[in-house]
């Protein structure tokens, strides 16, 4: 018998005897319901629930030590699981659980075939959204035909997503085809409303009565009851089409449908009156949605006996006794053990509870608000509230839970969730239990008032998921886990109220539909939200803190990574913070140098050690007693303690605790450095020394909360579900139920949602450093001198020498590979030509200086000076805001002397040295403009000032401009006659970017998460694209899933394909590339609103369609005329982030490319359907399955592994990185099974590489660009599409760089020489790091090791490179030697990086440079040694 079957068993043996003493309660519990008119199935299920809880736990504990990670939940004994065989003869059947699809229940478990007797059979079919009605109808039915000898009902219903089956969908067929009624309610899936159209449609005239309640405008139309239709909704020009259209956008999406609500209740009783038929139809429609919100089964049999006698016309002369729909109230509070549904008053409902004799609390209890569907109340699906409430008071805390009606959660919020005598918030946490938007459900948010609200009360706002497209079974069985469009609804749109923690609480019977709660789900909820709550009771001097920083790669010089995060600077501000605030922070170092010293030395040590300062020696028998899954990782790593962070008898947790607070050293993932580990195809466990970590943090050290410190750690990366994790998904276990506040870069938004889904992590933004202009440097500058003094002399005898010399010099500095220099004399090129080569080199020259680059590293908490924050400004300035109707100011400067910047753009790109010479001019104008303006906001100690720039007010009101700064800045320009009016309103805007810098909360939010108060949520991404990313210091959200691509970005996109594709044209003889492998970003999806993915569409000619909602979920081929060139192939890679964000776009890629290939088109002109052709006869399969184009790793896994090696040096050669591509990297989606998750489909994936002409990857934002990070280089397939290839040809690659307003397509090559010339090799940013000290030596090393990526991964960097940096880190003994001080493990890497790159023949140097390496790397390891 297995342990899972074992368990269950037992636990059914102890319930039955559980609930079985309890019998004689419930028989009186039900003789006094019945006197009271109260249906007390909720006590008794409260009663049976603690019972049944009280088991689990029981049985759990029994097995823990013995059999791993086996739980028992409720559902398993609610729903016992089939034999394993049946499982797998299932899998076997339909290709994995549920035949790919996302669920694999039958409408046959909701089909009733009633015995007729002679009676009149009426069929109803009816389709739902979630499976809540179907126990109350269920019901409603059964008694209609025990008790009718008149008539009866067959009955068949679908849940929505059920459609998606074939199988299913030809049964909806013939089952509405023999209907006479039909009733749907919340269709709000656009491919699944409309086959529900299709099919209804038809059948919509003959049948008796076709109800549709709140659904998509195409399926709303199919009501019809009598005379009355909607027909015609969406299309009327009525007064009362317009009034209701007029107050829907008054009110927003929440207040409106309570109105309705109220409309709802009252019309009836008006309409009864008005004699026409019209109205009483009208009035029967109205009075069918009241019965079914009702949704008692009472109210359902009545609903259906109504519409009988009325509509059915055998029944049309028959009286039937119809009872008036029984109204529940549409909002109030609710509790099982209550004897009223719903108290409407506060103050009834704590009498009522403070004076219960079957539990007590403590004085100062925590209270937790829940907030509830009022359907699932009403149909008595309420179980898994049931659940919840009971866990809660079981462990202290008090509960208010509230319902509405509508989709306005805020009215009660603001009505229940303060104390009536204080008016002070009466809950310490929210919990939402609905796992929908706090205002507006699955069709339409009003995200602002919900965050005003929210806001308002100021206490931590969880929101929790019921499982509602999948059964239990099926979502455990998942990789992907939580159903992609509830993702999208009840993950992705609470996350934009600041909602945390998405926890699956709840399962469906598949039988039933009946929602049960999920024992260890409902615990793991429970216990967090007690602990944020506790943050609010918990005095500040007892309050523990876990600082966690991370180090990768693992090595002592890489200590308190985070990107572009000065991580200790950091930390001193928050010790000091706390200090300030009362924490006990213990004896701190004097300063901050000290304190990275205590965390990275052991002061025992002799000399600086080259272990970390060991804080906890956990012994075996505690971690197994502590970690509670730990022998499930002995299959990884063997048993415990390992060799990682151990010391070969105890496992060691790095850290220094200051008092109450704690900094702790997160271990690393632990297979970086083995070859064999990286090349596995899905991402091994958390080993040992990583359990240990988060055990002490939470059951030795006892934390309050944990303070991860910046972007970012392996936590959320650790194997388990995509979304929505299980008791066995390691993030979920490691994290425990310890609150989450995480320091996340503001420009990452992705990652940070990763992190918000899979560690329940509260993620407050940080602001990346201050961008500055790149600025001209040794040969460069003397280059720009030399064109300079050609400008003024060219027309003279010295231009001809003045070109040769400039020729000469671009040489030297290596810009022959960027510009295409003549080898000829200048005397022999005529005077235009020479215009042009001094035009282009200039333009590169200019490229250069204008890049922005951030400089140093950000502190928390310190927002940049009005000096720092020109060069932002200024890119900020530089784009063009329809939406804000705001021209940019290279723009209006264009414009003011008659030109277009997309015209001087072009030219400056061609070389055209008077359009050069104007695209400098303008930007300097555009410096000198915003610079004039930013002086005027900066205090005496040089930073931005909150009382001057209430100054600058004064230049925003009427007939000022004369005074305006920016007017005496372009005065002496050719710009000078710039519209007034747009550079006021431009300014106006730049003044509102500048204020929302000064406001950074970073510090401040800490401190209010710390004290259990609500973090207000904000938009990650770049500040120059989106300024509403700004201020800081807020709970990062991403964006609404099925929002993107965004026409904007298709408009976008479409210009940057046109450019890609010209340019590979021109370099391949005039002949169109035929497959691009391209990578697709999670943060650069959200940043641009999906442009990368609309290159894509662009590339296969297919255009992405909104739906009536505006979701993004429809395709429509672009025709070959339309599109003018052949429709390209493509191999699409998605990153693991993209993977878990973006499901629904995957899917919406897939179909787009299968789309592309079955189009009858002549081969030359579909490049898709050519290759899916020839591949289907090489690999035996279909034309679909071989147009599978859209790859990401297995589920729960990320990144190729290629990055790890080269940190590592855990490689032996080129293959071998290329094949952990292949194996991690060859997981492939299938719109056509989209349930299965990511299949690993590798011939297809390398087949399709076959074919690749060029590799592609995008630029969006300055802060990160190709070697500021190791994932570009990771996901790159250059020499990997060469290895693959028949002819061994190395593919071209380019990147498309939309970081300015001009974008550009440029080649890999050009673009790691354009990155290397900015950051890595220019003293502005290399000098402006090493002024971060320690951490800043480390962010130089991690440049050089990711310029080497680019060498293994695509051959992409020249070896002048090499030299130059060796020159300037090496060589350069003053250099070296300040590199050796600050950090000498970083700068002992950096030597080993230059002999790598020679040692795999990537740099090409002399032995002597060579030998002094290799004599300077032995003298740095016996320093770190200790050794004199």
């Amino acid at each position: 018998m297995n342990t899972s079957a074992e368990m269950t068993s037992v636990a059914r043996a102890s319930i039955q005897s559980a609930i079985g003493s309890q019998a004689a309660g419930k028989k009186h519990a039900r003789s006094t319901a019945r006197a009271t008119g109260r249906n007390l199935s909720a006590v008794e299920s409260i009663r049976s629930g603690n019972a049944i809880q009280s088991v689990v736990k029981d049985v759990n504990a029994r097995f823990s030590s013995t059999q791993g990670r086996n739980k028992l939940s409720v559902s398993a004994i609610a729903s016992p699981p089939k034999p394993d065989s049946a499982g797998d003869e299932i899998q076997e059947l339909t290709g994995g659980p549920g035949g790919g699809m996302f669920t694999n229940t039958t409408p046959e478990v909701r089909r009733i075939v009633p015995q007729a007797n002679g009676r009149k059979v009426i069929k109803l079919v009816y389709v739902v959204l979630e499976a809540q009605y179907q126990s109350s109808l269920t019901a409603a039915i059964n008694n209609i035909n025990e008790t009718r000898d008149d008539l009866c009902f067959e009955v068949v219903g679908y849940l929505l997503e059920e459609l998606r089956s074939e199988s299913n969908y030809e049964t909806f067929k013939k089952d509405v085809a023999e209907a006479n009624m039909f009733i749907a309610s919340l269709i709000f899936i656009e491919e699944l409303a409309e086959k529900v159209v299709a099919v209804v449609q038809p059948e919509r005239e003959r049948m008796d009565a076709v109800l549709v309640f709140p659904s998509m405008p195409q399926v709303m139309r199919l009501n019809k009851l009598g005379t009355f239709s909607m027909a015609q909704l969406g299309q009327s020009k009525s007064a009362v089409a317009q009034f209701m259209r007029k107050k829907k956008s008054e009110s927003g999406a929440g207040s409106f449908e309570d109105g309705l609500l109220k409309l709802i209740r009252t019309l009836p009783k008006v309409l009864k009156y008005l004699p026409s038929d019209k109205a009483q139809d009208a009035r029967n429609f109205m009075q069918s949605l009241q019965y079914w919100l009702g949704g008692s089964p009472d109210n359902l049999e009545n609903f259906l006996l109504m519409l009988t006698s009325e509509y059915v016309p055998d029944f049309e002369d028959v009286k039937m006794e119809v009872k008036e729909p029984e109204v529940f109230p549409d909002v109030g509070i609710w509790h099982p053990a209550s004897p009223a549904f719903g108290y409407e008053d506060l103050k009834e409902y704590l009498n009522w509870y403070d004076t219960r004799k079957d539990i007590t609390f403590a004085a100062d209890a925590p209270v937790i608000g829940l907030v509830l569907q009022r359907s699932h109340l009403v149909t008595g699906d309420e179980g898994h509230y049931i659940s919840v409430v009971s866990d809660l008071e079981a462990k202290g805390a008090k509960v208010v839970p509230i319902f509405a009606g509508g989709l306005d959660f805020s009215g009660p919020v603001d009505k229940f969730y303060y104390n009536p005598l204080t008016g002070k918030p009466l809950v310490d946490c929210v919990l939402s239990l609905t796992g929908f938007a706090l205002v507006g459900g699955p069709a339409k948010q009003d995200h602002p008032k919900a965050v005003e609200s929210l806001k308002r009360l100021n206490v931590p706002y969880m929101v929790s998921v019921p499982l509602v497209f999948q059964t239990t079974e099926e979502w455990t069985d998942s990789s992907l886990g939580l159903h992609p469009v509830q993702v999208a609804l009840q993950v992705a749109l609470p996350e934009l109220d600041g909602g945390l923690e998405p926890v699956i609480f709840s399962g469906r019977d598949s039988n039933t539909g009946k929602s049960h709660s999920l024992y260890d789900r409902v615990e793991t909820v429970t216990n967090r939200a007690i602990k944020w709550a506790s943050l609010r009771k918990k005095k500040t001097c007892d309050k523990k803190l876990a600082i966690t920083v991370f180090s990768f790669p693992p090595d002592k010089g890489n200590v308190g990574t985070a990107a572009y995060l000065n991580v200790f600077g950091s930390i001193w501000k928050v010790l000091q913070m706390l200090k300030k605030d009362g924490y006990d922070v213990g004896e701190l170092p004097e300063k901050e140098e000290d304190l990275i010293q205590s965390v990275l030395n052991d002061k025992e040590a002799k000399f600086a050690s080259p272990e970390l300062n060991i804080e906890y020696a956990m012994t075996v028998p505690e971690y197994e007693n502590l970690c509670e899954y730990s022998k499930e990782l002995h299959e990884n790593w063997g048993p415990p303690p390992g060799n990682l962070n151990s010391n070969g008898v105890e496992l060691l947790v790095y850290g220094k605790k200051f008092g109450n607070v704690f900094i702790g050293v997160q271990p690393t993932f632990g297979y970086e450095g083995d070859p064999m580990r990286l090349l596995f195809s899905k991402s091994a466990s958390p080993h040992h020394g990583f359990a240990a970590y988060y055990t002490y943090v939470e059951k030795v050290f006892g934390a309050d909360a944990v303070l991860h410190f910046g972007t970012h750690g392996s936590l959320e990366f650790m194997p388990g579900k995509q979304v929505g994790m299980s008791g066995g998904c390691y993030p979920d276990s490691l994290i425990g139920s310890i609150p989450n506040l995480y320091y996340y870069a503001a420009n990452n938004p992705s990652e940070a949602t990763i992190a918000k889904r899979r560690s329940y992590a509260n993620t407050i933004s940080y602001l990346t450093p201050p961008a500055e202009n790149a600025g001209l440097y040794k040969g460069l500058k003397e280059l720009a001198e030399l064109i300079s003094s050609y400008q003024g002399l060219k027309d003279t005898g010295r231009g001809v020498s003045i070109v040769n010399t400039i020729i000469a010099k671009a040489t030297e500095c290596n810009l022959d590979r960027d510009v295409n220099l003549p080898e000829e004399d200048a005397k022999d090129l005529d005077s235009e030509a020479r215009d042009t080569v001094v035009g282009k080199v200039y333009g590169k020259l200019m490229e250069i200086e204008a890049r922005l680059l951030p400089c140093g590293l950000h502190i928390v908490g310190c927002p940049p000076s009005a000096e720092e924050a020109v060069a932002t400004l200024v890119n900020i300035a530089s784009i063009d805001r329809p939406e804000e109707d705001i021209l940019g100011l290279p723009q209006i400067l264009a414009q003011s002397i008659g030109r277009d910047i997309e015209d001087i753009y072009r030219k400056n790109d061609a070389g055209v040295l008077d359009d050069v010479n104007l695209l400098q001019d303008i930007t300097t104008a555009c410096r000198e403009a915003v610079s004039a303006f930013v002086s005027k906001t900066a205090g005496t100690d040089g930073r931005i000032g909150r009382n001057a720039l209430d100054s600058l007010s004064n230049l925003f009101g009427g007939g000022v401009e004369a005074l305006a700064p920016w007017t005496g800045a372009l005065r002496k320009t050719q710009f000078k006659n710039a519209d007034a009016a747009q550079m006021k309103a431009l300014f106006e805007y730049l003044k509102f970017c500048l204020e929302q810098v000064v406001k950074d909360n970073e510090l401040g939010a800490l401190q209010e998460a710390l004290e259990g108060k609500y973090t207000l949520p904000g938009p990650g991404g770049d500040p120059i694209r989106n300024p509403a990313v700004l201020p800081t210091g807020k709970n990062i959200h991403a964006l609404d899933p099925q929002s993107i691509p965004t026409a904007a970005a298709m408009i976008s996109a479409g210009v940057v394909v046109e450019r890609l594709l010209e340019r590979q044209k021109a370099e391949n003889n005039g002949q169109w590339p035929e497959s691009i492998a391209l990578v697709l970003w999670g943060t650069d999806n959200i940043k641009t609103y999906g442009e990368s993915l609309a290159q894509v569409m662009w590339m296969v000619g297919v255009r992405p369609m909104p739906d009536a909602l505006g979701r993004v979920n429809k395709l429509e081929l672009i025709s070959l005329e339309e599109l003018g060139r052949p429709r390209v192939d493509v191999v699409v890679n998605c990153s693991g982030v993209f993977r878990d964000l973006f499901v629904n776009q995957m899917n919406l890629l897939d179909r787009a490319v299968k789309l592309a290939a079955e189009q009858d088109e002549p081969l030359e002109m579909n490049y898709v359907r050519k290759h899916a052709l020839e591949q289907a006869e090489e690999l035996g399969c279909s034309l679909r399955q071989a147009a599978t184009r859209i790859f990401s790793n297995a589920s729960g896994s990320y990144s190729s592994n290629v990055n790890l090696a080269v940190e590592n040096s855990s490689w032996n050669d080129e293959s071998q990185l290329q094949e952990m591509y292949l194996s991690r990297k060859s997981f492939a989606f299938n719109s056509d099974a989209p349930g299965a998750g990511m299949e690993e489909n590798r011939d297809v994936f390398e087949s399709a590489l076959k074919n690749v002409d060029m590799t592609f990857q995008n630029l969006d934002s300055s802060e990160i660009s190709l070697t500021d990070v190791s994932h570009y280089f990771d996901s790159d397939p250059t020499k990997l599409v060469q290895s693959v290839r028949a002819d061994g040809k190395m593919p071209n690659s380019y990147v498309a760089d939309t970081t300015t307003a001009n974008a550009q397509v440029r080649t890999l090559s050009e673009t790691v020489r354009l990155d290397s010339r900015t950051k890595l090799l220019n003293p502005k940013w290399y000098e402006g790091m090493l002024g971060s000290g320690y951490e800043g030596v480390r962010e130089i090393q991690k440049r050089l090791t990711n310029t080497m990526g680019w060498s293994a991964t695509a051959g992409a960097v020249d070896n002048w490179v090499y030299d130059d940096a060796n020159a300037t880190f090496i060589e350069d003994e003053e250099m070296q030697k300040r590199l050796l001080e600050t950090n000498p493990n970083s700068f002992r890497k950096m030597v080993a990086t230059f002999l790598e790159a020679n040692g795999r023949g990537y740099w090409d140097a002399p032995e002597e440079k060579l030998e002094r390496l290799r004599e300077l790397y032995m003298e740095v390891e016996d320093k770190i040694e200790g050794v004199e």
